[in-house]
């Protein structure tokens, strides 16, 4: 057999099997995968996928999501883009989309100066929270 990648790159439905085990052989392969990985590396597009398929798909509330989220940022083997985190999580917490605080901040990043929208709520959110944003109309 070959041997197994210890540093890897966790694909979305291998982090909701491990939080939600819905599907007992699939839940224990990622957990053992995650488990034994010496890294593993978390995408952003993989964490949005993951917030949005536990909200829309599993009804998880956005405590559950939250918790989740800190409990990847606080494993040592995970490597992800933590200010973009912890962007998607300020707004998740404050009632937002977490997609959307992965894209003002991962913007900014990238040099836009304003976070432009059709989504009020996104905007009125951002701009609480001091980052540039506009409702386009």
């Amino acid at each position: 057999m070959g041997r197994h990648a210890t540093r890897i790159t966790a694909d979305t439905n291998v982090l909701i099997r491990a939080v939600v085990a819905d599907d007992p052989t699939q839940a224990a392969a990622a957990a053992a995968v995650l488990r034994d990985a010496e890294r593993i590396a978390v995408t952003l597009p993989a964490l949005c996928e993951f917030v949005w398929v536990l909200r829309r798909l599993y009804s998880f509330s956005t405590a559950d999501i939250a918790s989740a989220l800190h409990s990847l940022m606080a494993a040592a083997s995970v490597c992800l883009d933590r200010p973009a985190v912890e962007a998607g999580l300020a707004l998740l917490e404050a009632g937002g989309d977490f997609a959307d605080g992965v894209i003002a901040h991962q913007g900014q990043w990238l040099g836009g100066d304003t976070f432009v929208s059709f989504d009020r709520q996104a905007v009125a959110l951002l701009d609480s929270q001091g980052v540039s944003a506009r409702v386009l109309s």
